[in-house]
């Protein structure tokens, strides 16, 4: 089964603000996301704990933290949140 990878508009804007180098790191460590968007296979992907709503991680080097959820039923990942690592554990603090 193959995702389609979306954007929400904010984390579509961080993307875009990027320096072309990063922006190019991103995108192909998201690309593994179509193919398999679970932790545990590839890639540094984890669950999030949350109470009512899987969220997972994708750590993009040691700069850029994705966060993201998996719609089955439709097939689809979307990322909600893209940002640096230091923004994301002042957020949701260690990931």
């Amino acid at each position: 089964m193959t995702f389609a990878v979306l954007f929400r508009q904010s984390a579509a804007d961080f993307l875009h603000s990027l320096p072309e180098k990063s922006q190019r790191i991103i995108t192909a460590k998201l690309a593994i996301l179509r193919i398999d968007p679970y932790p545990g296979s590839g890639g540094d992907k984890e669950r999030l704990n949350t109470d009512d709503t899987e969220v997972f991680r994708l750590h993009i080097g040691r700069t850029f933290t994705a966060i993201y959820l998996i719609h089955t039923d439709r097939n689809r990942v979307e990322i909600t949140h893209l940002m640096t690592i230091e923004q994301a554990h002042k957020r949701y603090g260690r990931l």
